[in-house]
């Protein structure tokens, strides 16, 4: 990759890993569930008005969505709001590489090399340090509600798979249907009509701009930009080329939200992080083995215009 690519997949990363300051200060504001169906409405209602149905089973693309949007973000934002660190919660969705891989194992047949399944360990006994050390220090409660959309994302990725577009940016940008209507009907019974109308009418205070900042940036910056420059990426050079540069996201997102939150993580939490990065950059990179798609955080739509990859550069999860 050319240094001004490299430099692109950084600047990504960094969108990526600030997206979660974006979302802790959205959450302040707004229940998580309805935060959900608002994040995604946005970019469905133009969807729904400007762009074609892909051409792929329904099964698929109501799976897409189902995991890759529903389930990731609502134990995600759920896991945030009841105490997850924002820092912490960007590496603890990086289980999702892992567990694309044993899912595609499994479901899918595909060939997990040696080295994968050394990743996939080594990923699996990082994740379990941080567990044991938020159980003994903290509520373990969070972990496990983001560790759970991390699966969902992995399932999201293997329904992506099968569907196998003809047209990849108009099956994300469909994804984007599927998670306000189940997710507005979560909020409404668990959150209830009361509080979502209070955080929705109380939106011109501070509390209620900075939430509307964090939902601007989500949408515009993690989603439209940094998506649409990670697939340009992709369409030119190697998933094994890129995909190491989202492994900085974790850094970004522990970093910042030390320096604006004033998150402390521990020496043993460091540790069993350290693991985590190093275990999917195993299983992502395995050879023999089917290749990952990058982790990030908050993958969605990605912008018109990305050309389509090229054989020379593999799209993650399609071959």
């Amino acid at each position: 990759m050319p240094v001004r690519h490299q430099l692109l997949a950084v600047a990504v990363a960094t969108m990526w890993g600030l997206n979660f300051l974006a979302i802790e200060a959205s959450l302040a504001h707004v229940p998580p569930f309805f935060l959900v169906a608002l994040r995604f409405a946005v970019i469905a209602v133009p969807t729904l008005l400007w762009v074609p149905r892909p051409q792929v089973p329904l099964r698929w693309l109501v799976g897409y969505g189902l995991g890759f949007g529903t389930v990731q973000f609502l134990f995600l934002y759920w896991g945030m709001a009841v105490g997850m660190p924002a820092g912490l919660a960007s590496l603890v969705l990086q289980a999702s590489a892992p567990f694309t891989l044993v899912l595609g194992a499994t479901l899918l047949s595909e060939r997990v090399g040696p080295r994968g399944v050394a990743g996939v360990v080594v990923a699996a006994a990082g994740l379990a340090v941080v567990g044991w050390h938020r159980a003994e220090t903290a509520s373990l409660l969070p972990f496990l509600l983001t560790l759970a959309g991390a699966l969902g994302w992995a399932v999201g990725n293997v329904c992506s798979r099968q569907a196998r577009p003809p047209r990849p940016l108009h099956l994300t940008l469909w994804m984007s249907v599927v998670p306000p209507l189940p997710m507005g009907l979560l909020a409404l019974v668990v959150e209830g009509p009361e509080r979502i109308a209070t955080a929705m009418t109380t939106l011109a205070t501070p509390g209620g701009l900075l939430a509307l900042a964090g939902l601007a940036y989500t949408v515009l910056v993690g989603t439209v930009v940094a998506s649409g420059v990670w697939t340009w990426l992709m369409a030119r050079h190697p998933a094994s080329s890129v995909a190491p540069f989202s492994m900085l996201v974790p850094v970004v997102g522990m970093s910042s939200a030390w320096l604006v939150l004033g998150e402390r993580v521990s020496p043993t939490e460091l540790a069993g992080g350290g693991l985590v990065v190093g275990g999917v950059l195993l299983a992502t990179l395995s050879r023999g083995g089917a290749r990952l798609p990058a982790p990030a955080p908050h993958p969605a739509p990605d912008p018109p215009g990305p050309p389509a990859a090229s054989p020379t550069a593999p799209t993650p999860l399609r071959r």
